[in-house]
């Protein structure tokens, strides 16, 4: 085995810190292990979602549905025995779940909602720009208290109003889409189902617990709540950089000043640790709680057995590419809004993991009427041979796919 030394680091600003050597190798796995990706599920039904949620802070929320929506597939690689029933019981029926902007579109924790509250006063303030928006607003509030959960085709409102919204959607000039984006992005309020792509909207205080409904923001300070929002970033991924990333969208004003100054506080107060990778220029950090997770890796006390799984395009791991290429030679471009000539690959394409590799990519596509999932290619990465035993967890992938979008038949286009 070989000798990694840990060291305490006095150069700027890591004074104070525990500074981490890994390999290329090491790395990976500890992300693999964080991520419950290798060797045996970390993670396992209902409750299972809720830890990983809890880990990572939130799932990015996408609604295109090619063979699963972007959360269910990051979860289903992940959760022993996930269905997609475990997804909508947590968020629509238990409450436990709730959709709220994070990094874009996202699922949070319904414990996490105070954390934002700073983001629907903005937004309440931002409508004191539109007072028309409250005369619209008062008759959301009229259908909810006589029919229940509504869709913006459920609610005709006269005239045209333009308004774009002050956390992330866009209205046109359709007025009830508009007031109910407004309302959701005050917090007034939620998204009760989904039927699609469509989003039906109900009063916030029917389903959120009163005492986090109406809690204060728990961080005032805005550089406490910069720390916040990035040790759930780094969390999230696992390892993270301090540079432009897409690891930190949706984080308002977090500028490379304000990131500095974060960083630098961090390590300081030992919440994060440094690690250097070899042949890597930039430090990574990781969080101070999963320092004897790097120790066991380095200590050479983890040899999972691997695993086959497909990743999802906005997958947590892949939150910033320039780092998945860096430590697993993988470039990965998800090609949905390429147009068509212009496509390497193919419009929906899941990276494809096995053991500590990301070996190549698969497009598989759901044809719901024969209830057939088609496995319409894979692409191996250079170098990639597949054995005997590599087919043999691919095929048992697939099944497992199959069974996740409930599929009891499959098609290969090309040899699996």
């Amino acid at each position: 085995m070989r000798n990694i030394a840990i060291y305490i680091s006095t150069t700027k600003p890591e004074a104070g810190a525990n500074m981490i050597h890994l390999t290329n190798r090491q790395a990976r796995q500890f992300l693999l292990l964080k991520h419950g990706l290798v060797g045996e599920y970390k993670f396992s039904g209902k409750q299972g979602v809720l830890d990983f949620v809890r880990q990572v802070g939130c799932l990015q929320y996408d609604p295109i549905d090619v063979c699963g929506k972007n959360a269910e597939l990051v979860l289903q690689s992940r959760i022993k025995g996930f269905t997609k029933g475990m997804l909508a019981q947590l968020l629509y029926e238990d409450r436990r779940l709730v959709d709220y902007p994070d990094k874009n579109l996202a699922i949070i924790l319904a414990e996490d909602w105070p954390y934002f509250e700073r983001y629907r006063q903005a937004a309440r303030q931002h409508a004191e720009r539109y007072p028309e928006m409250e005369a619209l607003s008062a008759e959301v509030r009229a259908h909810i208290q006589t029919h229940g959960a509504l869709s913006s085709d459920d609610l005709k409102l006269e005239g045209d109003f333009s308004w774009r919204s002050a956390i992330h959607w866009s209205g046109g000039n359709n007025s009830a889409r508009s007031v109910l984006e407004q309302m959701y992005s005050t917090g007034e309020l939620i998204i009760h189902h989904k039927k699609g792509t469509r989003k039906y909207y109900d009063a916030a205080n029917k389903y959120i617990q009163p005492h986090l409904l109406n809690a204060p923001e728990p961080l005032q300070d805005e550089l406490e709540h910069y720390k916040w929002r990035v040790l759930r970033r780094i969390g999230s991924v696992g390892l993270l950089w301090n540079r432009a990333s897409d690891a930190w969208l949706n984080i308002w004003g977090l500028k490379s000043a304000q990131r500095n100054e974060v960083f630098r506080q961090l390590v300081d107060e030992a919440r994060i640790a440094a690690v250097t990778v070899e042949q890597m220029k930039d430090k990574l950090y990781c969080l101070a709680e999963d320092l004897p997770l790097i120790e066991a890796v380095l200590q050479n006390n983890q040899d999972p057995s691997p695993r086959c799984e497909l990743i999802a395009p906005l997958d947590n791991l892949l939150w910033d590419r320039k780092l998945i290429s860096e430590l697993f030679g993988f470039e990965y471009t998800w090609e949905i809004y390429t147009p068509a000539v212009k496509r390497k690959f193919g419009y929906y394409v899941l990276p494809l993991l096995y053991g500590e590799s990301i070996i190549g990519r698969a497009e598989i596509t759901v044809e719901r009427k024969s209830g057939t999932l088609v496995v319409k290619n894979i692409w191996y990465e250079t170098g990639v041979k597949p054995t005997t035993q590599l087919r043999t967890a691919l095929n048992g992938c697939i099944q497992r796919f199959a069974l996740f979008n409930g599929c009891e038949t499959i098609s290969a286009e090309t040899a699996i």
